[in-house]
């Protein structure tokens, strides 16, 4: 097949352009602009793009399909082309169905956990040399990309996320994916600026519940109030299995996970992680592993990509960074951290940096989140919220959002790096949460806090 992809430099569009590229199509693409890893995992290939920009005349009826990603505009040239032409369109979600619909299909859904749960899953099998199809949302040790197709693959196993599916297709992805076997990890409001209320958030998942196929299954945390509502309520004709969080102890910052031979010792650690574990291990039931194969397997697994990142260890100091934004996620991360480490103190640095968490009315939902640590900083870029158009935000508004009267407000790069290279880190947890860079502070450069 002849695919184009418009925005082909996305972290998922570059991964499924060279699984596709693997799997023996041929391949172009088109981008504004492109950031590494992508840059160069696409140039490796041939698959970058010669010039930036968009490219009415690279789509022609030759193509036997567009890909369009959701960074590209509704107004796109190369989309506007594609339509006059009649080339057929798919969002990166439509078309990973489209490859995947002769197979079992595994989706792992929720507003937290989906990249852990479907990384353990992979771990998993892959440490049983169990060949499977994938999609997962983080690079994984081991995998070559984030994607794999195959003609030969009985099963696929595919992150569902329930952000939209393209600029011109409002559905969540997961929507789509009609899964034959699926998790639900929890539920916890996120994407305010695509789901302004509670209500039509939790819709979503509802929706998705529903699209199970007849005969299927949902394996879901009953622990969360909400998830349990949803998927019980549902009148699909499905398998409903709930999970829970398994027994397991803390000895000198060693999770201890408690199986049937006994406690084994486990590379991640923290509540929600041992929750995600359970889950993991009874999809990977339903995929033919037994519990003891799951147990040998998952003891060697260190966690998924940007999910508590040890950046450095050194006597009783420990650095960690972790993608955690969503208010869900920051409490769990913390919470986690607070557990492994009982005696430390714990700093927990915290940028305020998507869309939601940067919108005055969303965070009211950070009350209380960072309660759980000995010093608690935010920092914010007010540049960033100008840039994504919203009311202007206040340091004041902020300490009394996360209702904490010793807050620490940051909003400057350098003030903020200048307080973190000033910190005494003995017997200390630093904990740093973001999807972004504090402004452009250097990782490699903050692993020598620890000495």
């Amino acid at each position: 097949m002849n695919i184009h992809f418009i925005a082909i430099g996305g972290s998922a569009m570059h991964n499924l352009a060279l699984a596709l590229h693997y799997k023996g199509y041929k391949i172009t693409g088109s981008d504004d602009v492109i950031f590494e890893p992508s840059k160069s995992r696409l140039s490796a290939q041939g698959l970058c793009p010669d010039t930036f920009g968009w490219f009415p005349e690279k789509i022609t009826t030759d193509l036997d399909a567009v890909i369009l990603g959701m960074h590209a505009k509704p107004d796109n040239p190369e989309l506007a082309k594609a339509k006059e032409l009649g080339v057929k369109i798919y969002s990166y979600p439509e078309f990973i169905y489209e490859q995947s619909k002769f197979k079992t299909r595994v989706v792992i859904g929720g507003s937290h956990g989906k990249t852990t749960i479907t990384s353990m899953i992979l771990h998993v099998l892959h440490y049983h040399d169990i060949d499977v199809d994938y999609m997962v949302g983080a690079q994984l040790e081991g995998f070559d990309t984030m994607v794999k197709l195959t003609e030969d693959n009985d099963f696929i196993v595919l992150e569902g996320d329930e952000y939209l599916s393209s600029p011109i297709d409002r559905r969540p992805k997961f929507h789509l994916y009609r899964p034959n076997i699926a998790l639900l990890s929890g539920i916890a409001w996120d994407h305010i600026n695509v789901f302004p209320t509670f209500e039509n958030y939790v819709e979503q998942f509802k929706i998705f519940t529903d699209s199970i196929v007849e005969g299927g299954s949902i394996t879901y945390n009953e622990e969360d109030k909400v998830v349990a509502e949803v998927v019980e309520a549902s009148e699909n004709q499905i398998r409903k299995i709930p999970y829970q969080t398994p027994a397991f102890t803390v000895e000198d910052g060693v999770t201890y996970l408690e199986t049937p031979e006994g406690a084994m010792p486990i590379e991640v650690f923290g509540r929600h992680n041992l929750n995600n574990l359970a889950g993991a291990k009874w999809i990977c039931q339903h995929m033919g592993v037994d519990e003891d194969d799951f147990y040998e397997a998952i003891a060697s697994f260190k966690g998924a990509s940007k999910r508590l990142d040890k950046l450095a260890e050194k006597n009783n100091s420990v650095i960690y960074k972790d993608f955690a934004h969503a208010p869900s996620k920051v409490n769990a991360t913390l919470t986690a951290v607070r557990e492994q480490f009982p005696t430390r103190k714990v700093i927990a640095c915290l940028e305020l940096h998507t869309y939601s968490s940067l919108n005055a009315t969303f965070l009211k939902e950070y009350q209380n989140t960072l309660d759980n640590t000995d010093v608690a900083v935010v920092f914010f870029s007010p540049e960033a919220v100008k840039i994504k158009q919203l009311d202007t935000v206040t340091a004041a508004q902020i300490e009394e959002a996360f209702n904490r009267k010793d807050l620490i407000v940051f909003t400057s790069p350098e003030e903020f790096k200048a307080y973190l290279f000033n910190l005494n880190l003995e017997n200390t947890a630093l904990l740093l949460m973001s999807s972004g860079n504090y402004g452009g502070l250097d990782f490699e450069e903050v692993k020598t806090l620890v000495k």
